[in-house]
C-alpha cells in the first residue's frame, strides 16, 4: 500500500495522547493539540531530556513503561523514536482513569451554580477556621448538573484537609481543550484546585471515594488537592 500521498497530521492532531517532535537542538518542530496543553505544566527542556534518556540505541523506536505525572496528566508509558540524527519524537500514553463503581443518575441531579455552592462551603469552613484564604473563580461558568449533597460533602472533606494551613489558595476554572466521557457523551471539565503550605492526609481515602462516586477525578499531593469535575449539561 502506497502511503506517500497520505497526510497523517490530522490523525495525530485528533489523538488525545501528547506527541512532540524535536530537532537535534531540542527545539520543537511539531506538537499536537494536547501536547500544547501539556506544556502548561512541564518545561520543554524536561520533556526533551526524557526523550534523549529513553531513546533507542539505533534508528527506530522504543516503548518504555514508566510513571509520569504532570498535574492533571498521568502517563504510564512513552514511545521515543528517530529515523535520522536531525529529529526525535516522543509520544505519551495516558493512564486510564479509575472507573466509578456505579453509573451517574444524572436525571436526579440539579442544575447548579458551582460558584454559589463553593462560596457557601467556604463560608461554613470559615466559621471554624480563621486561615487566610484567597478565592479566584471563573464567574462565567455555566450552570450544570451536579449531586449537590454529595459534592458539598466532598468539598467539606477537602477543605478540612487544610484546616491548619496558612494562606490557602482556591482556584476554580474551566480546563480549556479537556473533556471526559460521561454516559457516552463528551463533557467539559471544571477544575477546583486548593493549595497551601501543607495539609492533613487523614481523609485522603474518603476524599478519593467521594470523588469517584461522582465521576470526579481527584489528584492528591502534599500541598494540593485538585478536583476535575465533569460539566454535565
Amino acid at each position: 500500500m502506497n502511503t506517500i500521498s497520505i497526510d497523517f497530521q490530522p490523525f495525530v492532531e485528533w489523538d488525545n495522547s501528547p506527541f512532540i517532535l524535536f530537532n537535534a537542538e531540542g527545539k520543537i518542530v511539531y506538537l499536537n493539540n494536547v501536547a500544547e496543553i501539556l506544556f502548561g505544566y512541564v518545561s520543554k527542556q524536561e520533556l526533551y531530556d526524557i526523550a534523549l534518556a529513553y531513546a533507542p540505541q539505533t534508528f527506530g523506536y522504543k516503548t518504555t513503561t514508566l510513571s509520569l505525572n504532570y498535574d492533571a496528566f498521568n502517563f504510564y508509558a512513552i514511545t521515543v523514536g528517530y529515523e535520522n540524527e536531525e529529529h526525535i519524537s516522543i509520544r505519551f500514553y495516558n493512564a486510564p482513569r479509575a472507573k466509578p463503581s456505579s453509573p451517574l443518575e444524572t436525571d436526579k441531579f440539579m442544575m447548579t451554580d458551582i460558584n454559589i455552592l463553593l462560596e457557601a462551603n467556604i463560608a461554613l469552613f470559615k466559621t471554624k477556621n480563621s486561615n487566610p484564604l484567597q478565592l479566584l473563580a471563573d464567574q462565567d461558568l455555566p450552570l450544570f448538573k451536579l449531586d449537590q449533597n454529595r459534592f458539598s460533602k466532598l468539598l467539606r472533606k477537602t477543605l478540612d484537609a487544610f484546616r491548619a494551613s496558612d494562606s490557602i489558595s482556591i482556584t476554580l476554572k474551566l480546563l480549556i481543550g479537556e473533556h471526559v466521557i460521561i454516559a457516552d457523551k463528551k463533557e467539559a471539565i471544571v477544575q477546583l484546585s486548593i493549595a497551601a503550605n501543607g495539609r492533613y492526609h487523614d481523609a485522603d481515602n474518603e476524599i478519593k471515594s467521594l470523588a469517584s462516586q461522582s465521576h470526579i477525578s481527584c489528584l492528591l499531593k502534599e500541598h494540593t488537592i485538585k478536583l476535575e469535575i465533569p460539566l454535565i449539561q
